[in-house]
């Protein structure tokens, strides 16, 4: 872990601180539960500490000014945090391994519009491990990744899309086809992304968009608009609160980012409303009512990770990140800021998960329109956010 604290965190602050058959099914977990500080995308690496060192004094001396970064040079990044390059927009992204050797992190990304789950580490070019037959139109296409909270031993990913017909739950396991774990969830002309998240019992979580119907996230029989609970085989989870109904909550349009905090006590998503960006905190059993936090100005609010101290989430129609002051409790002490929002950052995020309380692995959107792509993008990187003062000062 040293030689990953050097080579992604040391170097790497200095920068940031500027700027879906035929497998048999597999049972649902029992007893599974999340380690300290880290969600259960973060299982796969168990050994990462709980927490990287803060400030940016890392991999520095007081007084130094930090190292600069060549630009890329191709599909080459010099940036020590960036794991994966050339790739199309990115919608999901997860951490698979950490080499203890010599620090290469390898990664897990999902690309929306060419329907690529490809495997990436740094400086290699990626893999692809499966190309699904997707339909990006309506928002739609390969929206999200999440792994296995078992994935150590079973190497199952589970991915949500959108096929010619409907929005759907697949996972894939190393050397089978595909297989749709939960298929009907409504498909519509816009509103078809979704996002996907363990909670700390092992139940998967998945935020489904009204598919361009407003009335189908207020109808409990419809799998649209809706924040869902179910088991490995697709079927409502134990304990969900309403007996044989997948539904958990209520009340989404089109949901960009789901999250589950370090110790499995906060829920969150976020979701592209009419008028603002919104944050909601999931509360099983009712619906979503209000926001936890609105942005009017619409930055277009995406991934998100809820670390013990702040909620932090991306931006793809702005440039960087946003750190959210919280307390313990899960309210909010202070507005938003900024973060890796210059041109020292990696531009616009569209994928974002926590690895450990202070750090998060991204997926950029610059080829998106509106975007300012550079040669290398679009890129998965590992981010450190500042602490105290130093948050938003980069």
């Amino acid at each position: 872990m040293r030689r990953l604290r050097g080579l992604l965190i040391g170097s790497a602050v200095g920068l940031l601180a500027v700027g879906c058959a035929s497998f048999p099914e597999q049972p649902a977990p029992t007893g599974w539960s999340a380690a300290p500080q880290l969600t259960p995308q973060a299982g796969p690496k168990p050994e990462l500490p709980g927490e990287m060192p803060k400030g940016p004094a890392q991999g520095q001396q007081p007084g130094q000014s930090p190292t600069p970064v060549p630009p890329p040079q191709g599909c080459k990044d010099f940036s020590p945090a960036v794991v994966g390059t050339c790739l199309s927009p990115v919608s999901g992204v997860a951490m698979t391994d950490v080499n203890q050797t010599t620090g290469a992190v390898t990664a897990l990304a999902t690309e929306r519009t060419t329907g690529r789950l490809v495997r990436v580490t740094k400086d290699v070019d990626p893999v692809v491990v499966h190309t699904f037959d997707v339909d990006a139109s309506g928002d739609g296409g390969l929206t999200s990744l999440t792994l296995s909270p078992t994935y150590p031993e079973d190497q199952l990913v589970y991915v949500y899309l959108t096929t010619a017909t409907d929005n759907r739950v697949v996972r894939i396991a190393p050397g089978d086809v595909p297989k749709a774990v939960l298929t009907g969830i409504p498909k519509g002309p816009s509103n078809n992304r979704g996002s996907l998240a363990y909670d700390r019992t092992g139940a998967l979580l998945v935020a489904t968009g009204d598919a361009g119907d407003p009335a189908a996230a207020a109808d409990p029989e419809s799998l649209a608009g809706k924040v869902l609970r179910i088991d490995s085989a697709g079927q409502p989870a134990r304990g969900n609160p309403t007996a044989g109904s997948r539904v958990l909550s209520s009340g989404l349009r089109a949901p960009s980012g789901l999250c589950v905090s370090g110790d499995g006590t906060k829920t969150w998503v976020t979701d592209v409303g009419a008028s603002a960006d919104l944050l909601y905190r999931v509360e099983g059993g009712k619906p979503l009512g209000d926001p936890a936090w609105s942005w009017p100005d619409k930055p277009g609010v995406t991934g998100c990770a809820s670390l013990s101290d702040v909620m932090w989430v991306g931006t793809a129609k702005t440039a960087g990140t946003q750190v959210m002051p919280m307390s313990p409790d899960g309210s909010f002490t202070g507005k938003p800021e900024p973060y890796l929002d210059k041109e020292t950052g990696f531009g616009r995020v569209g994928a974002m998960v926590m690895v450990d309380d202070n750090t998060a692995l991204i997926g950029t959107v610059n080829k998106d329109p509106g975007g300012a792509p550079v040669s290398s993008d679009d890129r998965v990187a590992v981010i450190v956010r500042m602490s105290g003062q130093d948050r938003g000062k980069d």
